[in-house]
């Protein structure tokens, strides 16, 4: 998974959907004052402040890598489009997309086929810029060609250190990974055991010296927190397949997947591409954020998402790579027409060559009075200075976008490690942060797993809007904005600031200084609305 576009970060285990949930797995619905864990307050505000109430269902509209529309703890608050007949390949409700039941797939051919893999956008322009400016010398150029040219000389820089360095690290995981894995086959093969937990290994390393090779297991996966071998091993692999498709895909220049989809990519005016397939062939990263805005609270099983009455809307146009402005703007549009009053937006990139269409694409949102929830992105920056990081905080003309949210991402442990490692932070350019770490959710398959990222603090966020919607339909984009901005509760604990050894106070790393707060948001918006 890609830390920049999909906003995610490496995964744990995955966890049984029948399992108990402890605190730590639900941990950001928690209460610091109670329950001593800097969560949003959701269990204290449903307990105290909504419930016998009853709310009116809010559609959000999750723009991402698509969803599982099977999973038991989604099927029942996913979208369905009233107007649309399924699969008889017409456009029933003339909304220029044919059988869109569940929502759109830009990503898709007219074929049914689909792109999983995309080039990262340094890649794409790299490739469209080199025949033109590779060998010139900058003092020859006119001046809009000038401009250009120091963006090829950018992305040129950006796409050979990001490949060198993607290629050494391919190398170094799987020769890391073969070392286990022939480990692994020793250790398991001397022990006679079918399977190599924690408690076995450890087990071994103490009564078994003519097993020496299990001491060094063990080891590594205690030190590593892996709960077993079989796990270590698997996180391994999957390690080795991100960096190998960073290097056959994301940054291969020869590697052109939208041939699949059909579409003129340079014709940002195109609207009618793409499939009704919503879901998509790999939808782990858009399930995980659905579950955490909207899975269903009361049917006991599984995990609760953050609101209680609301419909998600599959919209998909994230790859694993870097998201087009074309399709983003394009998504925005579709579920803005289609009725959709959030949207959740857990991508990101360092480049953005059709800002504008994006940038029109939110105005339109903001004149139909829709909020966007963006991920601030998991790269350790301060967006403040180091301003590529798309889709940003501000138009292209400096003004900053009224009806958008950016959002880090915060841990459980209100200590130095409160903000997440990974996370971008900016006093001007983050409006607030929201649990982030260890979040566990959906992901297809009937599954639950824990996911880590900016993507994951950004659903949060969207859900907590959704609630204050729900209960209080007559506030507008503007007032829950405010509302969730206001009463964002300020800490300040001394923490690692996002990439180094300093220590800052966390409520200087983003605007409101503080973590979104449902109980203190519905006690603002109950406020807001009796005005």
């Amino acid at each position: 998974m890609r830390r920049a576009a999909l906003g995610g970060v490496f995964t744990l285990a995955a966890l049984g959907a029948q399992a108990q949930l402890s605190p730590v797995q639900r941990w950001h619905h928690l209460d610091q004052k109670a329950d001593g864990v800097p969560g949003i307050s959701a269990d204290r505000a449903y307990r105290e402040l909504l419930a016998g109430r009853t709310p009116t269902p809010v559609l959000v509209a999750v723009i991402d890598s698509g969803i599982d529309s099977t999973h038991e703890d989604l099927k029942a608050i996913l979208w369905r489009n009233p107007r649309e007949v399924a699969g008889n390949g017409l456009d029933d409700d003339r909304n220029g997309y044919a059988d869109d039941v569940r929502g759109w797939n830009y990503l898709g051919g007219k074929d049914g086929r689909n792109v999983a893999f995309e080039n990262l956008e340094q890649t794409r322009l790299y490739t469209q810029l080199r025949p033109q400016f590779e060998g010139k010398k900058r003092k020859n150029l006119s001046a809009d060609d000038q401009a250009k040219f120091d963006l090829y000389q950018q992305v040129k820089a950006s796409q050979a250190k990001n490949l060198r360095d993607d290629q050494a690290s391919y190398l170094r995981l799987k020769e890391v990974q073969q070392s286990n894995l022939g480990v692994y086959t020793q250790v398991l093969s001397a022990l006679q055991a079918e399977a190599l937990d924690s408690a076995t290994l450890h087990q071994a390393a103490r009564t078994r010296p003519d097993v020496p090779l299990a001491k060094a297991m063990y080891s590594f996966v205690h030190r590593n927190h892996f709960a077993s071998a079989e796990a270590m091993l698997k996180e391994l692999r999957e390690a080795v397949e991100h960096y190998q498709n960073r290097v056959e895909k994301n940054l291969n220049p020869d590697y052109h997947p939208r041939d699949v989809v059909g579409d003129d990519p340079a014709n940002l005016a195109q609207t009618n591409y793409g499939n009704p397939d919503s879901q998509g062939p790999d939808a782990d990263h858009g399930t995980h954020c659905a579950g955490i805005i909207g899975a269903v609270r009361t049917n006991g099983r599984g995990i609760e998402g953050v609101a209680d009455a609301v419909r998600i809307m599959s919209v998909r146009a994230v790859p694993s790579g870097d998201e087009r402005d074309k399709d983003v703007a394009n998504a925005i549009r579709y579920a803005v027409d289609n009725g959709a009053q959030i949207i959740s937006m857990s991508f990101g990139k360092e480049f953005s060559p059709n800002k504008a269409a994006v940038d029109e694409a939110m105005r339109y949102a903001d004149q139909k009075g829709v909020l966007l929830v963006h991920a601030a992105g998991n790269d350790s920056r301060n967006t403040d200075v180091d301003t590529h990081n798309y889709p940003s905080a501000a138009y292209l003309d400096g003004q900053p976008i009224p009806n958008l949210l950016t959002v880090g991402a915060s841990s459980r442990l209100n200590t130095a490690e409160l903000t997440a490692e990974f996370s971008n932070y900016g006093a001007q350019t983050v409006d607030l942060f929201a649990p982030g770490v260890d979040i566990y959710s959906t992901i297809p398959g009937g599954g639950y797993t824990l996911h880590s990222g900016t993507s994951m603090a950004g659903p949060v966020v969207a859900g907590v809007a959704a609630v204050l919607k729900a209960y209080y339909p007559t506030l507008t984009a503007a007032q829950l904005k405010q509302c969730i901005v206001a009463s964002a509760v300020p800490y300040h604990t001394q923490v690692r600031k996002p990439g180094t050894k300093s220590l800052v106070d966390f409520a200087t790393l983003s605007r409101t200084g503080g973590i979104v707060n449902l109980y203190a948001a519905v006690q603002l918006a109950q406020q807001q609305a009796g005005k």
